[in-house]
């Protein structure tokens, strides 16, 4: 069952509830019976190790299309390239 925090608008007091995703959100504050609302909290998921988050997600897999020195958007002629034809648009 996941934790939900809510924020009371009367008191301020933050409560953390074990809720199942089926039941109701709490509504009434059980210090001062204020207001409730939902907070959104920080998520305790982390992605380790290798796999698909390590190989495609990350930003390391363009790592060889970002080092080559020019673009086709900026090698508009063979000689102003300053790669002279090691790149596909040259």
């Amino acid at each position: 069952m996941p934790i939900y925090e809510y924020q009371c608008g009367s008191c301020q007091e933050v409560t953390e509830v074990w809720q199942s995703l089926s039941e109701e959100p709490m509504s009434t504050c059980p210090s001062c019976s204020g207001t409730m609302k939902k907070l959104i909290s920080q998520s305790s998921f982390h992605l380790k190790g290798g796999g698909w988050y390590a190989d495609g997600y990350n930003g390391k897999s363009n790592a060889a299309a970002k080092s080559t020195p020019c673009s086709t958007a900026s090698a508009s002629t063979e000689s102003s390239c300053p790669a002279k034809g090691a790149c596909k648009a040259c």
